[in-house]
Order: structure tokens, then C-alpha cells, then sequence
């Protein structure tokens, strides 16, 4: 007679693993579900449910990550977001690719930028860049969060390498709406995501602060950039509803002792709330001391971003860069990425667990507090808490395996493995 065979349930048991809780790295194990993609409650499941996992992994005491989170990525690879194809199902193929190139860097999830542009190219390409994960589907690769569009509603002088005849001034909403596309910035009637999640804008240019709660009400991100704010000005737009400052020190007034601007809403000050802030640790945008202050003025609000323009996995050499000037070029040289024939930074080539890896050398912090820079701390200024950036029984299975790799003048943090939903999509040789 057979003997009768258990069904798959779809579920991994990870074990023998430090396990990222909080500020701290505790030994244990973590149950998922390919099936539900979530993480489960491993007591209720063995004790309750008396499930047996499909697959146990032993992952030899390496470290165990919710996935990370990208909030500032122009592109990867060799596709740039920024871009208008005759055929935009090219775009919709390009963007595919990168998704499942990006996942193996650790990223599971990420706010696709897209950088100061013509009406035209907002329109054709936002679209394309609205959030995926409802598809639920592991395959596809990284995850867009929903569009992040920086500018066109910049200062003129603090533009850095955004072309200069595509910015903009708003005095109302509609003209957002006539910028990005109207079905862009407003919530959707046909169950489909709105496809921006965040802007960067200058608050004090035309009527922006005035258009701010607007703007937040119909669930954008409002990031302050690319702006000459005072710390006035940028305490108006944070009581205004702001709740984000993109890469912060760069295209902003310096810390100045008599007005410390837009780094000044930072600090604990009357009743604002204080914003989160995106630094890039590549160790050419900021000093490392810089990056050191920016984190003690403000832990819980610190993010780490690589800024990355679509040089990121390309060889060295001149490129051309698809924003609103097609003679504009980028110079890319090591993780170094300049607008060419100048020393203006246009980005960076960094990948976002190398900005990690330096964070946690240069300011003597402990692996989970560089790593809650890149999961936990993104995903709640996103609004995702409970759903990314955390290991929680319920929370999207999305997990990175890492090595941390002593090389005498520092540790290295290592990607080994990648799960997006529950699946294996990733596995260093």
C-alpha cells in the first residue's frame, strides 16, 4: 500500500541565522510562505497549525535582512527612467531587465526617479513606473514603490546637472497636474496604483509651500531639494506637510552658523515634526564626518540613497544622458560620475549595500542601525511600515542573506542570497 505523501505548503524555514529585530542581530529562525509571499508567525504555524516546512535553509550564522529599499534611483544598467522611446514597450522591456538585475544587488524594492523633464516625457513614462508589487510576483525582480519625480519645480540655482530650460515655477495644483499628467498625481478609478509616490521640489519657489497639503493629501511624498530654502522657508514647508529632504547637503544652501537652512529643520525646534533625509555614502557627494553629523542629528530619520544614474554596472567611459539635452554627456569613472567638461557631480555609480558598507565603517555605528537606514527607516517614511523593511510575522517576505566580511581596514557587507516574496530569485556563486 503507498504510503501517503505530504502536499508542498510552499513554506521555508530559515535557521541558524542572526536575524535583524530592531537595533539588534538576534540568533533564531524565520518561517515564509511562497504562496501567501509573507513572512509567518513561526510558533503559531508549528504549534498551532502543525505546518512542516518544505525546505529548511541553514544559513551558517550570516546575517538575515528585510530586502532594501532605494528611494533615490535614476536608473541602472544602461536603462535610464528619464528616457522617451518611439516604442514604448522597449521602455517597458528595459525596465523589466533592470528589475531583476537590480534584485540581485539586494534591492527588493525601490522609488524609481525620474529628473526634470518636458510635460511629454512625465506623461508617457509615469505610467510604466507606478507600483508592481500587487502582482505579487517574484520573477519580475525588484519592486517599484511608485515614481519619485525630482523637479521640474527647482531652483534655478541650485539645479546641479538638471537641464536649466526644463524647470518650472507652480502657483496651482493644475499646473502640477498639466506637468506630470493629471491621472499621474491623482488617485486612480481603475483599481490601478497612482503611479507618483513622491516629489522633490524647492519650497520657496512660486506658490509650492501653499500647494503642499494638496499635494500630501492625495498620498505623495513631499521632499524638499534642489533648493536655496531658508531655514524659514524650509520650517514652512515642513509645517506645511513636507516629510522628506532629498540628498541632503547637495543643491542646498550649505550650514551656515547664522542660517542653518534647510539642514536646520533637523533639530529638535518649537513643534515640527522632523523630516526623514536621504544621504549618499559614496564618499565623493559627502565627507564621511558629514555623513557622520547628518546621522547624529537625526537617527531615526536617516536614509541612505545611491543616487545612481544608469551607469551603475557599465564600464567606465564617456555617456550620453537623456535629459531634455541630448548633447549632454556623463563621465563616469569609478564610482565617480561627472557632467562632462565639468566638475559638477551628476549622481552616482554606487550600489546601495556599498553605500551601507561604507556608513557603518565611517561612523563607528552597529550593523542594524546601518542597515535600518536602508529598510526599516525608508519603509516608514514611505508609509510601508508593518509591510516592508521588517521581519515581522505578516510582513512581505522580501529578504537579503549577507555575509559581513572583515578586510582588516573595515567590514564589508556582502549580498549572498535574495528572496522577493518568498522565492529564492538569487544565490551568489
Amino acid at each position: 500500500m503507498p504510503s501517503a505523501v505530504n502536499p508542498r505548503n510552499g513554506v521555508t524555514k530559515f535557521t541558524n541565522c542572526r536575524i535583524l529585530r530592531g537595533n539588534a542581530l538576534v540568533i533564531g529562525d524565520l518561517w515564509v510562505s511562497s504562496v501567501t509571499g509573507k513572512i509567518i508567525r513561526s510558533q503559531e504555524a508549528f504549534y498551532d497549525e502543525f505546518i512542516v516546512p518544505d525546505e529548511i535553509v541553514d544559513l551558517g550564522g550570516r546575517i538575515l535582512s528585510p530586502g532594501l529599499i532605494e528611494c533615490q534611483l535614476n536608473g541602472a544598467f544602461g536603462f535610464n527612467f528619464s528616457t522617451l522611446m518611439d516604442d514604448m514597450s522597449q521602455y517597458e522591456q528595459e525596465l523589466k531587465t533592470l528589475n531583476q538585475k537590480l534584485v540581485e544587488t539586494g534591492v527588493t524594492s525601490y522609488v524609481p526617479t525620474v529628473t526634470s523633464q518636458v510635460p511629454k516625457l512625465y506623461h508617457k513614462v509615469l505610467p510604466f513606473l507606478r507600483p508592481s508589487g500587487h502582482r505579487r510576483a517574484a520573477e519580475d525582480g525588484a519592486e517599484s514603490l511608485g515614481a519619485h519625480v525630482e523637479g521640474p519645480f527647482l531652483s534655478p540655482g541650485r539645479n546641479g546637472v538638471h537641464n536649466a530650460n526644463t524647470l518650472r515655477q507652480a502657483q496651482t495644483f493644475e499646473d502640477i497636474e498639466e506637468c506630470y499628467g493629471a491621472a499621474n498625481v491623482n488617485p486612480p478609478n481603475n483599481g490601478q496604483p497612482q503611479p507618483v509616490r513622491m516629489i522633490t521640489a524647492a519650497p520657496e519657489q512660486g506658490n509650492m509651500t501653499k500647494l503642499i497639503p494638496e499635494i500630501t493629501s492625495r498620498g505623495i511624498i513631499f521632499s524638499i531639494g534642489h533648493s536655496e530654502a531658508t531655514y524659514e522657508e524650509a520650517s514652512a514647508a515642513v509645517g506645511a506637510g513636507a516629510t522628506m529632504i532629498t540628498h541632503l547637503f547637495n543643491a542646498m544652501n550649505p550650514l551656515h552658523h547664522r542660517n542653518p537652512g534647510i539642514f536646520g529643520v533637523l533639530g529638535i525646534a518649537e513643534s515640527l515634526p522632523r523630516p526623514y533625509f536621504g544621504v549618499i555614502a559614496d564618499g565623493i557627494h559627502l565627507h564621511p564626518t558629514t555623513v557622520k553629523i547628518a546621522f547624529n542629528a537625526h537617527p531615526d530619520g536617516f536614509i541612505l540613497v545611491t543616487d545612481a544614474m544608469h551607469m551603475v554596472g557599465l564600464p567606465d567611459g564617456s555617456y550620453q544622458w537623456t535629459n531634455g539635452d541630448e548633447t549632454n554627456r556623463l563621465v563616469k569613472k569609478g564610482t565617480r560620475l561627472l557632467l562632462e567638461g565639468s566638475n559638477t557631480l551628476a549622481g552616482a555609480t554606487i550600489t546601495l549595500i556599498e553605500c551601507v558598507s561604507n556608513f557603518l565603517n565611517w561612523s563607528g555605528a552597529s550593523i542594524p542601525e546601518a542597515l535600518r537606514a536602508v529598510t526599516a527607516t525608508p519603509a516608514a517614511m514611505l508609509g510601508l511600515e508593518g509591510v516592508k523593511g521588517t521581519l515581522d510575522g505578516g510582513a512581505d517576505a522580501d529578504l537579503v542573506v549577507l555575509s559581513d566580511e572583515d578586510e582588516g581596514s573595515g567590514v564589508k557587507l556582502v549580498v549572498d542570497e535574495v528572496w522577493k516574496f518568498g522565492d529564492r530569485v538569487f544565490k551568489r556563486s
